[in-house]
């Protein structure tokens, strides 16, 4: 029997998000997206504990998770689903789709079942794969990529105990009961997400590990970003890039507005609050694909000394 932990997180749902499966400190796997949900994180962690174990698929699987959405969608709704053509009783489609889908497919000749653990309890699985899902959400948030971990070595973590056959998926322990279907698990990315989105980039560069790697300035920064600074002074990109450095003090980002300048633009601003200044900041942002996949990307910035 393979007993493994799956787990998602995302920092502001949708966001930056990860997934994580843990079965031990030398098999285990993360990954994530720059934008998703703590759903999607919760289905991708199962979909590729599924296929990663598949080489050992003459074991038993189960799948600790502490997501209710999880293991009803898998151990309750899903045959109802698939009769109605991937839709819900009320006609609705069913959202993660794909994922579900990609799923049941993983399932199929699977002898697997699921066992409820409540989250963020001491659960020493539980809590080893929520951590990588975290660290995988944060990674994105900081415009890297994470930790994939070592993966899933065939054999070498299946207790080999032969001759259980195929079994439809159940569901062990005891989560909450859930009466009928969700309405709305997650939904489609909407505009004031997307401004949440950029206030995560704009404070990530209050940071000391983005301040200090230059390939994650050269991801944020635009090509051709330039700053006008509080003290007079020009910066371009690489001049910034080259002389950036921690701040010496803790910086605190308080949010004065936000103004849409087009689709694919955005004005931000803020004040930058230490213990004993401050001052105020405007920042423009825009997204393109120059880097293989559209992210958000600092143009213009402009500081002015607050007045006490």
């Amino acid at each position: 029997m393979i007993i493994a932990a799956a787990d998602g997180s995302s920092l502001s749902n949708p966001g930056p998000a990860g997934w994580a499966w843990y079965i031990d400190d030398e098999h285990w796997a993360s990954g994530g997206w720059p934008r998703g949900t703590n759903n999607m994180g919760e289905l991708m962690a199962v979909l590729d504990l599924l296929r990663a174990t598949a080489v050992d698929a003459d074991q038993g699987l189960r799948i600790l998770c502490d997501s209710q959405y999880v293991i009803n969608s898998v151990t309750k709704w899903m045959p109802g689903w698939k009769r109605r053509g991937w839709r819900k009783k009320d006609g609705k489609p069913v959202l993660n789709v794909k994922l579900l889908q990609a799923i049941d497919e993983a399932l199929e000749g699977r002898d697997v079942s699921f066992e409820w653990v409540k989250g963020h309890a001491g659960h020493r699985m539980n809590e080893a794969a929520d951590a990588r899902a975290r660290a995988a959400a944060t990674a994105y948030q900081q415009h890297r990529e994470p930790d994939p971990g070592p993966g899933y070595r065939p054999g070498a973590a299946a207790d080999r105990t032969a001759g259980r056959a195929p079994s439809a998926p159940s569901v062990l322990g005891a989560p909450d009961p859930v009466a009928a279907e969700p309405d709305l698990f997650s939904e489609p990315p909407r505009p004031r997400d997307e401004l949440a989105e950029v206030w995560d980039a704009e404070r990530s560069l209050l940071t000391a590990p983005v301040r200090s790697d230059q390939d994650l300035l050269r991801v944020l920064l635009h090509p051709d970003y330039v700053e006008y600074d509080a003290n007079g002074r020009i910066w371009t990109r690489s001049r910034l890039i080259a002389q950036i450095a921690p701040l010496e003090r803790e910086t605190r980002l308080e949010q004065l507005g936000a103004t849409r300048l087009g689709a694919d633009a955005v004005l931000l601003r803020w004040r930058a609050v230490t213990r004993t200044a401050s001052s105020l900041r405007s920042s423009v942002w825009v997204r393109d694909d120059a880097l293989g996949r559209p992210r958000w990307r600092l143009l213009f910035a402009q500081g002015t000394a607050a007045r006490s």
